[in-house]
């Protein structure tokens, strides 16, 4: 039986982090900012089910609710903690292997990716969200948020600069990092 363990606020007013006693991926993140984009993904569907809830975001151990800023979240959790009470995780759709990723991964951006990892990822899981790199051109790093950051506006504005100074300390001081 899937069940909240803790329930964390998130940077975002909007979004809420819920902390579950079972793994749910390995190594994925999966993001839905809409439900039609849930229609393949039983546990994403469901929690769109829940009148008022906008985007939803899971990986590892947890998964961030983003809500209509004028629903209450009370309805919303009392609807989520009883959907997940009846859920079976094995009907989460299989993760994909590491090897087939889009992007091809050259040297930098590998160097990027792995400076992501260790320092940005985390903390953005802490807040209930996440971090896809859509693509590389020349020095030009192209992110998408995920989770509460997809909507929050300090991760659009303050955590867009953070992550290109630390890549331009760290890796090349000409990398540009934008939001796709």
């Amino acid at each position: 039986m899937l069940i909240v363990q803790d329930v964390d606020l998130t940077p975002n007013p909007q979004a809420l982090k819920f902390v579950v006693n079972q793994r749910l991926l390995n190594f994925e993140t999966r993001n839905f900012p809409n439900k039609e984009l849930a229609e393949n993904d039983p546990l994403a569907k469901g929690i769109f089910d829940i009148d008022g809830v906008v985007s939803v975001f899971y990986m590892d151990k947890f998964i961030t609710i983003e809500k209509k800023s004028e629903i209450g979240w009370g309805e919303i959790q009392k609807n989520f903690v009883n959907f997940l009470k009846n859920f079976d995780v094995n009907s989460i759709p299989t993760e994909k292997e590491l090897e087939g990723q889009t992007i091809e991964e050259t040297e930098l951006l590998k160097k990027i990716n792995d400076i992501l990892d260790q320092r940005v990822r985390p903390a953005l899981a802490g807040d209930g969200g996440g971090l896809q790199v859509m693509g590389l051109d020349g020095l030009t790093l192209k992110i998408q948020y995920q989770g509460a950051c997809g909507s929050c506006p300090s991760s659009i504005r303050g955590t867009l600069v953070a992550i290109e100074n630390l890549l331009r300390r760290e890796v090349n001081p000409s990398i540009e990092v934008v939001s796709a």
